[in-house]
């Protein structure tokens, strides 16, 4: 691989791009990242909520609780 030509990389290259089995990993990656990047919202929404109710805030009083007098239609 050391003496690999410029032009056999990008050959390489474009055929591992063109592969099956790399679009397979690839999608796995996509997917497992997805999942993370949810379980890092809920965390997040877990820690918020939390600050929340310790505030006062419940889920029947929360648009009283953030924007004052609710005017019902």
């Amino acid at each position: 691989m050391k003496n690999m030509t410029d032009e056999q990389v990008e050959m390489e290259i474009q055929n591992l791009r063109d592969s099956d089995n790399v679009k397979l990993a690839q999608r796995e990656q996509r997917i497992k990242y997805k999942r993370r990047q949810y379980l890092y919202q809920l965390r997040y929404y877990e820690k918020r909520g939390k600050q929340l109710a310790e505030l006062g805030a419940t889920l029947e009083n929360l648009e009283e609780f953030l924007y004052g007098e609710v005017i019902e239609e």
